[in-house]
């Protein structure tokens, strides 16, 4: 018999799919990758193949096990994670009746705007969030409008990891972090709630049963097996968002530690015992049962960072060491030059997704390295809003963990460290499909626990304490970040309302 003390966790990313194979003591054995393509059809949106993820999936399972040296037999259970909110609709076939809107997708902006002057405190009050254009129920309210013949044909909704794990063994359930995503969950009842659905005509017998993040779900299909290499005999553990698993694989376990995340998005989390409903957050159950995570976020973070790779530098792929070290040599504060990384619009805590992006102060001193250094310095500004956010609502974190591809950079984590003012630490492992992986252990017993999970296996390697002098600087620049915000701001939705498609001349 082989050994069976090896789990494996699936992350859908924006623009990748990973699988991680650890062992029983958490150990990295094996990961492999996988390329996912982003469409964007009409300015704003961003979509998806849900089917792409499977075939994605059936690439990177057998790479991640060829490279941890495994069978298929040995892998006792895999879970999965994804970005929250991202609905895929099913026909009565049970196949996607159109791509998945990503979390990123600007299209129900108005749909958002609607339902937050109508019902907005209703909303907040029974799901613990406001609506805007990153969550499902905004998401759904804009199909029901624009493509009724899609919403009349939905006979299931799941969202992404969902998805990706009903194609592994065809179960169809959720757990409780992924239904407040979508809004139409009252979490004081703790069901999906007829009331939230109805406001946008949507029924309630499409949405799935809920289970925990550990539970047990099904087995390897003999079709998933034959595709990816795992056996028949391993177990489907549900699993978990993202953020929820990135936040957990980093090791914040206990009510107070904090996550900073440097990925597609960047974000602020903190764990506690409750939610702390606020317009401004965002509040999750979180992977450890009895806590929540607080989350204040900003939409474009190594997102940004690869725009101006691509787009402005034209570095092409490759080149993040390039650029980090042009940030390297440029001092603190980029020569006077400020960036807002509003490529996207904006979360916290503004919640407006017409802010533009833009340089500040740029002169002809200002060369490559002044842009790239500029870009890490603005989205930690931006993650400062968001820190200050917390703050508002009597949230403090002492010291964080830092997580995402961004995270690999030095510089951008003691910048981070500098702006926030508060002691980074850098997990050995902080990719989400680590944290669904441990879950996969849990839920197939592997590890007692949760807790017992990530105390066995998160190991911190480097960590940054924040300079006083540069933080004195970083003060200064962050009040003119500010200043700067609130001037432009007008100008930002005129030149949005310029660039509209229905001001076209």
């Amino acid at each position: 018999m082989p050994d069976r003390s090896y789990v494996m966790g699936i992350d859908i990313g924006a623009g990748s799919l990973k699988a991680t194979v650890i062992d029983g003591d958490g150990r990295v054995q094996g990961t492999g990758s996988a390329a996912i393509a982003t469409a964007t059809p009409h300015p704003g949106w961003t979509e998806q193949n849900p089917d792409e993820w499977y075939d994605a999936a059936c690439s990177a399972v057998p790479a991640a096990l060829e490279a941890a040296g495994l069978a298929g037999d040995a892998i006792e259970a895999v879970s999965f994670s994804a970005g929250a909110h991202t609905p895929v609709l099913l026909d009565e076939s049970d196949r996607p009746l159109r791509p998945a809107i990503l979390w990123s997708d600007q299209r129900s902006l108005l749909e958002s705007s609607e339902l937050r002057e109508r019902y907005g405190a209703e909303i907040l009050a029974a799901g613990f969030n406001q609506a805007n254009p990153t969550w499902t129920l905004p998401q759904l309210y804009w199909l029901l409008r624009n493509e009724p013949d899609v919403a009349r044909r939905t006979r299931r909704l799941m969202v992404a990891k969902d998805y990706l794990r009903f194609r592994f063994c065809g179960d169809w359930h959720t757990d409780r972090t992924e239904a407040v995503g979508t809004l139409l969950y009252d979490c004081q009842a703790d069901a999906w709630s007829e009331r939230l659905a109805g406001l946008i005509g949507w029924q309630t017998e499409t949405l799935p049963p809920l289970v925990e993040a550990t539970a047990e779900v099904g087995r390897v299909s003999a079709q998933a097996a034959q595709d990816t290499g795992l056996s028949t005999r391993t177990r489907v553990i549900c699993g978990t968002s993202d953020t929820s698993a990135e936040a957990y694989g980093a090791g914040a376990t206990e009510p107070g530690a904090g996550t900073v995340k440097l990925a597609t998005a960047g974000t602020v989390s903190i764990v506690a015992e409750a939610p702390t409903v606020h317009d401004t957050l965002i509040n999750y159950p979180f992977a450890v049962p009895g806590y929540w995570y607080t989350i204040a976020g900003t939409n474009s973070c190594a997102s940004a960072h690869k725009w101006l790779r691509d787009s402005v530098l034209a570095a092409g792929e490759g080149s993040f060491d390039r650029l980090d070290g042009l940030a390297a040599s440029v001092p603190a504060g980029s020569k006077g030059l400020l960036f807002h990384p509003y490529l996207n619009g904006e979360r916290s805590p503004y919640w407006d997704p017409l802010l533009r992006a833009d340089f500040i102060g740029l002169t002809m001193e200002h060369g490559q390295g002044h842009l790239v250094r500029a870009l890490y310095e603005g989205v930690a500004y931006s993650l400062r809003d968001c820190l200050d956010a917390l703050g508002q609502q009597g949230l403090t974190i002492a010291n964080a963990r830092i997580v995402g591809g961004g995270a690999r950079s030095a510089l951008w984590r003691q910048i981070v460290s500098d702006v926030l003012k508060l002691p980074i630490a850098l997990p050995a492992v902080t990719d989400a499909s680590f944290g669904v992986a441990l879950l996969a252990g849990v839920g197939c017993g592997i590890f007692a626990s949760e807790k017992d999970a990530a105390k066995r296996c998160v190991t911190l390697t480097e960590s940054h304490e924040p300079d006083a002098e540069r933080a004195a600087l970083y003060d200064e620049m962050f009040e003119l970040y500010r200043l700067a915000q609130s001037r432009l701001a007008e100008i930002n939705h005129r030149l949005a309302a310029l660039a509209a498609p229905e001001a076209a001349r």
